[in-house]
Protein backbone atom coordinates (compact mmCIF):
# COMPACT_ATOMS: atom_id res chain seq x y z
CA UNK A 1 0.00 0.00 0.00
CA UNK A 2 3.14 4.21 9.78
CA UNK A 3 3.65 7.70 19.54
CA UNK A 4 6.31 6.87 21.57
CA UNK A 5 7.81 10.01 23.57
CA UNK A 6 11.34 9.87 22.73
CA UNK A 7 14.55 12.08 22.48
CA UNK A 8 15.29 14.76 19.37
CA UNK A 9 18.70 12.51 19.16
CA UNK A 10 16.50 9.58 18.51
CA UNK A 11 14.29 10.51 16.69
CA UNK A 12 17.30 11.89 14.57
CA UNK A 13 18.98 8.87 14.07
CA UNK A 14 15.82 6.87 13.27
CA UNK A 15 15.15 9.55 10.33
CA UNK A 16 18.54 8.76 9.00
CA UNK A 17 18.42 5.56 8.89
CA UNK A 18 14.84 5.34 6.97
CA UNK A 19 16.60 8.14 4.50
CA UNK A 20 20.06 5.72 4.16
CA UNK A 21 17.82 2.46 3.77
CA UNK A 22 18.33 1.12 0.55
CA UNK A 23 15.57 -0.08 -2.03
CA UNK A 24 15.10 -3.50 -1.42
CA UNK A 25 14.83 -2.51 2.57
CA UNK A 26 12.56 0.04 1.32
CA UNK A 27 10.60 -2.64 -0.50
CA UNK A 28 10.74 -5.06 2.46
CA UNK A 29 8.88 -2.20 4.30
CA UNK A 30 6.50 -1.71 2.04
CA UNK A 31 5.38 -5.25 1.70
CA UNK A 32 5.30 -5.91 5.58
CA UNK A 33 3.59 -2.52 6.82
CA UNK A 34 1.38 -1.58 3.43
CA UNK A 35 -2.03 -3.61 3.50
CA UNK A 36 -3.78 -1.63 0.78
CA UNK A 37 -2.83 2.12 -0.71
CA UNK A 38 -4.09 3.92 -3.65
CA UNK A 39 -2.47 6.84 -5.96
CA UNK A 40 -2.46 8.61 -9.25
CA UNK A 41 -0.36 7.71 -12.00
CA UNK A 42 1.47 9.18 -14.66
CA UNK A 43 2.61 7.05 -17.42
CA UNK A 44 4.84 7.22 -20.79
CA UNK A 45 5.74 4.86 -23.21
CA UNK A 46 8.55 5.03 -25.40
CA UNK A 47 10.16 2.56 -28.31
CA UNK A 48 13.76 1.09 -28.71
CA UNK A 49 14.53 4.04 -30.35
CA UNK A 50 13.56 6.58 -27.51
CA UNK A 51 10.50 8.08 -29.19
CA UNK A 52 7.05 8.48 -26.95
CA UNK A 53 5.06 6.47 -28.57
CA UNK A 54 2.17 6.90 -25.49
CA UNK A 55 0.96 9.01 -22.85
CA UNK A 56 -1.69 8.26 -20.34
CA UNK A 57 -2.75 8.93 -17.10
CA UNK A 58 -5.29 7.62 -14.14
CA UNK A 59 -5.81 6.23 -10.60
CA UNK A 60 -4.77 3.11 -9.02
CA UNK A 61 -5.99 1.24 -6.25
CA UNK A 62 -4.86 -1.70 -4.17
CA UNK A 63 -5.54 -4.42 -1.45
CA UNK A 64 -3.35 -7.02 -0.77
CA UNK A 65 -3.35 -10.01 -1.47
CA UNK A 66 -4.54 -9.79 -4.77
CA UNK A 67 -7.04 -6.90 -4.97
CA UNK A 68 -6.34 -3.81 -7.41
CA UNK A 69 -8.18 -1.22 -9.62
CA UNK A 70 -5.66 0.65 -12.28
CA UNK A 71 -7.81 2.90 -14.28
CA UNK A 72 -6.14 4.81 -17.14
CA UNK A 73 -8.17 8.25 -17.34
CA UNK A 74 -6.64 9.97 -20.30
CA UNK A 75 -6.42 9.53 -23.51
CA UNK A 76 -8.56 6.71 -23.50
CA UNK A 77 -10.96 4.84 -20.81
CA UNK A 78 -9.96 1.76 -19.91
CA UNK A 79 -10.19 -0.22 -16.58
CA UNK A 80 -8.17 -3.62 -15.14
CA UNK A 81 -9.49 -5.02 -11.79
CA UNK A 82 -7.81 -7.75 -10.15
CA UNK A 83 -10.80 -9.87 -7.57
CA UNK A 84 -7.93 -11.94 -6.32
CA UNK A 85 -8.50 -14.53 -8.44
CA UNK A 86 -8.68 -13.18 -11.62
CA UNK A 87 -8.06 -10.09 -13.89
CA UNK A 88 -10.18 -8.19 -15.82
CA UNK A 89 -9.21 -5.65 -18.85
CA UNK A 90 -11.68 -3.87 -20.18
CA UNK A 91 -11.86 -1.44 -22.85
CA UNK A 92 -14.75 1.14 -22.94
CA UNK A 93 -14.22 1.79 -27.23
CA UNK A 94 -14.28 -1.30 -27.70
CA UNK A 95 -16.74 -2.41 -25.22
CA UNK A 96 -14.44 -5.41 -24.59
CA UNK A 97 -13.28 -7.16 -21.64
CA UNK A 98 -10.64 -9.79 -21.98
CA UNK A 99 -10.39 -12.22 -18.52
CA UNK A 100 -7.06 -13.69 -17.42
CA UNK A 101 -6.74 -16.19 -14.03
CA UNK A 102 -4.40 -14.20 -11.69
CA UNK A 103 -1.78 -16.35 -11.80
CA UNK A 104 -1.46 -15.92 -15.59
CA UNK A 105 -1.49 -12.12 -15.41
CA UNK A 106 1.25 -10.73 -13.47
CA UNK A 107 2.51 -8.72 -15.99
CA UNK A 108 -0.77 -7.34 -17.03
CA UNK A 109 -0.22 -4.03 -15.10
CA UNK A 110 2.36 -2.82 -12.65
CA UNK A 111 -0.81 -2.95 -10.33
CA UNK A 112 -0.40 -6.87 -10.32
CA UNK A 113 3.15 -6.29 -9.00
CA UNK A 114 2.29 -4.65 -5.88
CA UNK A 115 -0.82 -5.97 -4.95
CA UNK A 116 1.20 -9.10 -4.02
CA UNK A 117 2.54 -10.27 -0.74
CA UNK A 118 5.62 -11.89 -2.29
CA UNK A 119 4.63 -11.77 -5.95
CA UNK A 120 8.14 -9.50 -6.83
CA UNK A 121 10.08 -12.08 -4.27
CA UNK A 122 8.37 -14.99 -5.83
CA UNK A 123 8.73 -14.12 -9.28
CA UNK A 124 11.46 -12.02 -9.60
CA UNK A 125 15.19 -12.04 -9.09
CA UNK A 126 15.82 -8.64 -6.92
CA UNK A 127 19.15 -6.24 -6.72
CA UNK A 128 19.95 -2.94 -5.47
CA UNK A 129 19.44 -0.52 -7.94
CA UNK A 130 21.15 2.24 -5.81
CA UNK A 131 20.29 5.86 -5.55
CA UNK A 132 19.09 7.88 -8.23
CA UNK A 133 17.01 10.90 -8.66
CA UNK A 134 16.34 10.99 -4.90
CA UNK A 135 14.66 7.63 -4.67
CA UNK A 136 16.19 4.70 -3.75
CA UNK A 137 16.16 2.05 -6.94
CA UNK A 138 14.82 -1.58 -6.77
CA UNK A 139 15.82 -3.93 -10.17
CA UNK A 140 13.91 -7.00 -10.69
CA UNK A 141 14.34 -9.35 -13.69
CA UNK A 142 11.44 -11.90 -14.18
CA UNK A 143 12.18 -15.74 -13.14
CA UNK A 144 9.99 -17.25 -16.18
CA UNK A 145 9.30 -15.83 -19.78
CA UNK A 146 5.60 -15.51 -18.69
CA UNK A 147 6.03 -12.15 -16.35
CA UNK A 148 5.35 -9.96 -20.06
CA UNK A 149 8.76 -7.98 -18.99
CA UNK A 150 12.28 -8.49 -19.06
CA UNK A 151 13.20 -6.06 -16.69
CA UNK A 152 11.73 -4.07 -13.82
CA UNK A 153 12.29 -1.55 -11.90
CA UNK A 154 10.81 0.78 -8.96
CA UNK A 155 11.91 3.62 -7.07
CA UNK A 156 11.10 4.35 -3.49
CA UNK A 157 10.86 6.88 -1.01
CA UNK A 158 10.07 6.76 2.65
CA UNK A 159 9.13 3.14 1.59
CA UNK A 160 6.27 3.72 -0.93
CA UNK A 161 6.43 3.28 -4.60
CA UNK A 162 7.20 6.84 -6.68
CA UNK A 163 8.25 5.66 -9.73
CA UNK A 164 8.60 2.44 -11.84
CA UNK A 165 10.31 1.46 -15.41
CA UNK A 166 9.40 -1.55 -17.06
CA UNK A 167 11.23 -2.78 -20.43
CA UNK A 168 9.65 -5.40 -22.46
CA UNK A 169 10.63 -7.90 -25.55
CA UNK A 170 9.95 -5.54 -27.79
CA UNK A 171 12.71 -2.22 -26.68
CA UNK A 172 9.64 -0.66 -25.18
CA UNK A 173 10.16 1.11 -21.80
CA UNK A 174 7.38 2.10 -20.01
CA UNK A 175 7.53 4.73 -16.81
CA UNK A 176 5.43 5.65 -14.33
CA UNK A 177 5.60 8.36 -12.30
CA UNK A 178 3.12 8.09 -8.78
CA UNK A 179 1.54 10.84 -6.66
CA UNK A 180 -0.60 11.48 -3.90
CA UNK A 181 0.61 8.13 -2.73
CA UNK A 182 -1.58 6.88 0.24
CA UNK A 183 -0.85 3.71 2.91
CA UNK A 184 -3.50 1.73 3.78
CA UNK A 185 -6.41 3.82 3.02
CA UNK A 186 -9.80 2.24 3.58
CA UNK A 187 -10.93 0.81 0.50
CA UNK A 188 -14.58 -0.35 -0.46
CA UNK A 189 -14.62 -3.68 -1.40
CA UNK A 190 -16.42 -3.28 -4.23
CA UNK A 191 -13.60 -1.52 -5.79
CA UNK A 192 -12.63 -4.89 -6.59
CA UNK A 193 -15.16 -6.77 -7.77
CA UNK A 194 -16.16 -6.35 -11.67
CA UNK A 195 -19.40 -7.23 -13.74
CA UNK A 196 -19.22 -6.98 -17.43
CA UNK A 197 -21.20 -4.32 -18.94
CA UNK A 198 -24.20 -5.57 -21.23
CA UNK A 199 -23.27 -6.07 -24.65
CA UNK A 200 -19.43 -6.56 -24.02
CA UNK A 201 -17.07 -9.11 -25.95
CA UNK A 202 -16.08 -10.99 -23.30
CA UNK A 203 -13.05 -13.31 -24.23
CA UNK A 204 -11.27 -15.66 -22.03
CA UNK A 205 -12.15 -17.92 -18.76
CA UNK A 206 -14.92 -16.60 -16.75
CA UNK A 207 -16.09 -18.97 -14.63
Amino acid sequence: MKIWNVSVAVLASVAATVAQAGGIEQLQAFVNGTKSGKATFHQFTSDKSGRKVQEASGTFVFARPGKFRWSYDKPFEQVIVGDGDKVWVYDRDLNQVIVRRMTQALGSTPAALLAGDNALEKNFTLVSGGSDAGLEWVDATPKTAEAGFERVRIGFRDNLPRAMELNDAFGQTTKLTFADVARNPSVPADQFQFVPPKGADVIGETK
